[in-house]
């Protein structure tokens, strides 16, 4: 039996890492997708394969830090599907070059707190009144290690600013909303294998070795699918989801 049949799911970052994975999960387990991210071309073709296996996919191609278009995103899929049941809020940039106090340019730190943090809250903003109505939902927000405890400058201020701020919003949605069925969940992965993961830590030099060390895609899309299945009566806040064997490289691009 399928887990998530006649679930509507919206996914942010859906063309690719993490959110890529939950979108053939969530799909392989029945659910109807609503997949959003601002590469539309890399959307469209995990839609393709997605509906070549009898998904039900819509592409919402736009940036989740611009409120008007993710307002009008929601009301077209509210129109279709009529519900939302989990949203995961899986899209996050950071900084292109100077991720640090001294050389983190302002229009960067800008840019990062309104995608990474606000575009969160568009998309819970948008998603509340249906869970509310229904007395039920789940918003699984993809923070990171650094959004909890900061333990390595790598990361850069602004990515761990906005991430620390979204463990907050996962917080205050489970208290303010609990009365009304709606739970919310932080889950923080540490150094993982994804391209833009890697991107991150400021190498592409990993080996093959060090790379299945990492927490991979399927680690973090295992732990949306425990956290969607279990009962209404259960929250889980926060859920880290580290490397048993630290592999970081010392060497950092953007260390300077």
């Amino acid at each position: 039996m399928e887990a998530f049949a006649g679930k509507v799911v919206w996914i942010t970052g859906a063309a690719g890492g993490f959110g890529s994975a939950a979108s053939r999960m969530f799909a392989a387990e029945g659910a109807r997708l609503g997949l959003f991210d601002l590469d539309g071309q890399e959307l469209k073709r995990l839609a393709d394969a997605l509906r070549a296996a009898a998904g039900q996919v819509e592409l919402e191609p736009l940036d989740i830090s611009d409120r008007a278009a993710v307002d009008a995103a929601a009301a077209r899929l509210l129109a279709l599907w009529g519900r939302v049941d989990i949203l995961v809020n899986n899209a996050a940039i950071n900084a292109p070059e100077g991720r640090h106090l001294h050389n983190l340019k302002p229009e960067d730190w800008d840019r990062v707190l309104l995608v990474n943090l606000t575009g969160a809250y568009n998309m819970v903003r948008a998603a509340l009144p249906p869970m509310r109505e229904q007395k039920d939902g789940l918003i699984i927000n993809v923070s990171s290690g650094a959004g909890k405890i900061v333990t390595s400058a790598l990361p850069g201020t602004a990515y761990t600013a906005a991430k620390h701020g979204l463990n907050g919003l996962s917080h205050s949605i489970s208290k303010e909303e609990a009365a009304n069925g709606i739970r919310a969940t932080a889950l923080m992965p540490g150094e993982a294998n994804t391209p833009w993961g890697q991107r991150r830590s400021g190498t592409t030099s990993y080996t093959e070795d060090e790379k299945a060390r990492l927490v991979q895609p399927e680690d973090v899309v295992a732990a949306m699918k425990f956290v969607a299945m279990l009962p209404p009566r259960v929250t889980v806040p926060e859920m880290p989801l580290n490397p048993t064997d630290k592999v970081i490289k010392p060497h950092h691009l953007f260390s300077a």
